[in-house]
């Protein structure tokens, strides 16, 4: 069967930045930045994004494009023989579904509080309201049910569709929404009065800040925000490059896809944090920050209704790119394991994956009790977990002891591949960075995840 291509390379940026581009970008950014200093932790993360994160997806596309494979089978096309490293596919198809386990429930919610703000049940209610209105979504498993199905359908009748007609069209349309309907969003709060605060807030370095939260501690969320912001580990980012030609170096297309990336983290920051100052709303909200907090400030302002069905249509795009960049990866997985075709992989898989997800739907109300990783947390905790802190972290370590190492692919090979075409290219004088300081820092990561 002759590979699947991208139709444009706009389609393979958009398609890769919209995998790396979650839930995490919207709320977790804005509220650590602001913890952490403001304009000095993005500083920090953005000095990481490019020593750590851009360096690894040059490797995870670069095995990806060479192989034309999916991170099931890529390891198997270039490891030498007798090797192993291709057992990290079965690990990377377990870490992909188990990732879905949960972010179907998130992609869920947000589906939810669109339709909620769509409809104007969020109109004229009270802070403690929107409190309640949440714990009863998570208190209803036949609704979380409904909602995570129609994510999981919808998601796998796309990829079900063909690479281009389904996949990157969707994608490219969903994407260039999202886009917009950001920065219609960040000039809104901007401009709004008293907004200007939560701009100096966000914005302006404030290492007195920073210091009351520890240095070290700072460096330490810098690192994390930069390294899971990507999504590398599990091969998320490599199939894209199985999908691409040759014509551009994989450091020039990294960097792009890092760009849009950070583009919507930053612009998320820009969009919450006037608004909270603007309405007196504590940005220091944490999780709770977009479903509980956020909608109070889209009651009181003027046209709150449209702003706030915008902003949790955004939240949607944002989620449910992410679904499709990793299904994509589970049926591309499937059909490399099975031999079955595009389209009977993703009707069976929307069975596996409506299963698989119903445990973690169900650790909000009738497993609530289940509290795995101690008080307070729950099933979602788990799954959580054992993809960021332990399947990313390790996976990224393989992909980058595989290409760097004589007993993997090999530093010039990887070279070679990342360097193919036009645009910047890697210098072979960053071997002895990519050998012997890149894997340190990804263990930090690593042990930090495990201990903290």
């Amino acid at each position: 069967m002759e590979r699947e291509k991208m139709g444009s390379r706009i389609g393979f940026i958009l398609l890769s930045a919209g995998c790396a581009i979650g839930i995490g970008n919207v709320w977790r950014f804005p509220y650590i930045t602001g913890q952490y200093g403001g304009g000095a932790f993005v500083l920090i993360y953005l000095l990481f994004l490019l020593i750590m994160g851009v360096p690894v997806m040059t490797m995870e596309l670069s095995v990806g494009r060479a192989s034309r494979k999916s991170v099931f089978k890529s390891f198997a096309e270039l490891e030498k023989k007798g090797h192993k490293w291709h057992l990290h596919g079965y690990a990377a198809l377990i870490g992909n579904y188990i990732l879905m386990m949960f972010y179907t429930t998130v992609a869920g919610w947000m589906f939810h509080y669109f339709y909620l703000m769509l409809t104007g049940q969020c109109s004229g209610k009270t802070p403690e309201e929107f409190s309640e209105m949440f714990g009863s979504l998570t208190g209803s498993f036949p609704t979380m049910a409904l909602w995570i199905v129609i994510v999981v359908v919808l998601g796998f009748m796309v990829c079900s569709l063909g690479l281009q007609k389904g996949v990157e069209r969707i994608t490219k349309w969903m994407m260039s929404a999202l886009l917009v309907i950001m920065l219609v969003l960040a000039v809104k709060s901007i401009f709004t009065p008293g907004g200007a605060e939560g701009l100096k807030f966000y914005l302006i370095p404030d290492f007195g800040r920073m210091a009351d939260e520890g240095i070290g501690e700072t460096i330490i969320a810098a690192m994390n925000q930069a390294f899971f912001t990507l999504s590398l580990g599990i091969g998320s980012m490599a199939i894209f490059g199985s999908y691409i030609d040759k014509k551009h170096t994989l450091l020039g297309e990294s960097i792009r896809i890092a760009g849009l990336d950070t583009f919507v983290a930053i612009t998320a920051g820009l969009i919450i944090f006037p608004a909270c100052f603007a309405y007196g709303v504590n940005p220091d909200s944490g999780p709770d920050l977009v479903f509980q907090t956020l909608p109070n400030i889209f009651a009181e302002m003027a046209g709150g209704r449209i702003f706030g069905s915008m902003f949790f249509l955004f939240m949607s795009f944002a989620a449910f790119s992410t679904v499709i960049a990793v299904f994509e990866n589970i049926v591309c997985m499937d059909m490399e394991l099975t031999g079955a075709s595009r389209k009977k992989v993703s009707m069976i898989n929307i069975l596996i994956m409506i299963a698989l997800s119903m445990p973690c739907a169900l650790g909000f109300n009738v497993f609530k009790d289940f509290q795995p990783l101690g008080a307070k947390t729950n099933i979602m905790d788990l799954e959580d977990f054992i993809v960021s802190n332990l399947l990313l972290p390790i996976g990224c370590l393989i992909y980058l002891l595989f290409c760097v190492t004589k007993y993997g692919w090999g530093f010039d090979k990887y070279l070679a591949e990342a360097n193919t075409g036009e645009g910047p290219k890697l210098s072979p004088k960053l071997g002895f960075y990519f050998k012997y300081i890149l894997p340190i820092l990804i263990i930090v990561i690593l042990v930090s995840g495990i201990v903290l």
